[in-house]
């Protein structure tokens, strides 16, 4: 196993019910590596992440995240060991303040680093500065994806779990997401992207792969990717 992974997963499977969603995928995060999780609707790339992060009950396969096997860990426990999950749908307490729903998360990083504490989180979404009084269910939904991830990023995490991020949103706000997540990959922490605009990805990403029913069919340096004739008929596009 490598020193440097923080995920290192191996011939993942997931079903829901009767249904076999993954079929043997797959995956390795190094630490600081931004990489994209590509694919067209329903081909499991949700699934993935939340099997991972212990949302799936029926799962089988090799999960290790830093060096750790965290085949059969709870969420609760993946996300001590240094992840967050910005789910797509937000999950942002309604009934809380802005400031309480970054607050109530905030906790020291695996070693004991605070790079990215209340105020920072506030200078990088100048939107929520301006609305710390206001309740979570107040928010726009631009404004929602903002708190959710600036709630993910003051747990200080290694790895940071974005699905579907920019999905719905206005251009100017999915302009700002891009922009953050650019910050984000700049400042070390290493990320697992999902999104509909595959362009985007590749560009923003070291490593990619694409899932097709449940199965990896392509995966490489995103750069190679781009390129790769195969991926237009993979992703329908």
């Amino acid at each position: 196993m490598r020193n440097d992974l923080i995920v290192d997963a191996h011939g993942v499977h997931a079903w829901y019910g009767s249904s076999h969603v993954l079929l043997g995928v797959d995956l390795q995060i190094a630490r600081g590596q931004t990489f994209g999780l590509l694919g067209r609707n329903g081909m499991g790339k949700s699934t993935l992440i939340r099997t991972l992060l212990g949302h799936v009950a029926q799962r089988d396969g090799q999960i290790h995240l830093f060096g750790q096997d965290a085949s059969h860990l709870q969420p609760h426990q993946v996300a001590r060991l240094g992840v967050a999950y910005v789910p797509e749908g937000r999950g942002v307490f309604p009934n809380l303040s802005v400031r309480e729903n970054l607050v109530m998360a905030a906790r020291r990083g695996r070693d004991g680093r605070m790079d990215w504490p209340y105020e920072r989180v506030l200078e990088t979404f100048p939107r929520l500065g301006e609305r710390v009084a206001q309740l979570g269910g107040q928010l726009s939904g631009g404004e929602q994806q903002m708190l959710s991830i600036g709630r993910a990023l003051m747990t200080h995490p290694e790895l940071i779990v974005l699905d579907e991020a920019t999905e719905g949103l206005a251009p100017l706000i999915v302009a700002d997401i891009w922009r953050v997540i650019g910050e984000i990959r700049a400042s070390g922490i290493a990320t697992l992207i999902v999104d509909r605009d595959y362009r985007k990805v590749l560009a923003r990403s070291d490593q990619a792969l694409v899932l097709q029913k449940g199965r990896v069919v392509l995966h490489g340096a995103s750069g190679e990717l781009a390129g790769n004739p195969a991926l237009s008929a993979y992703l329908g596009v």
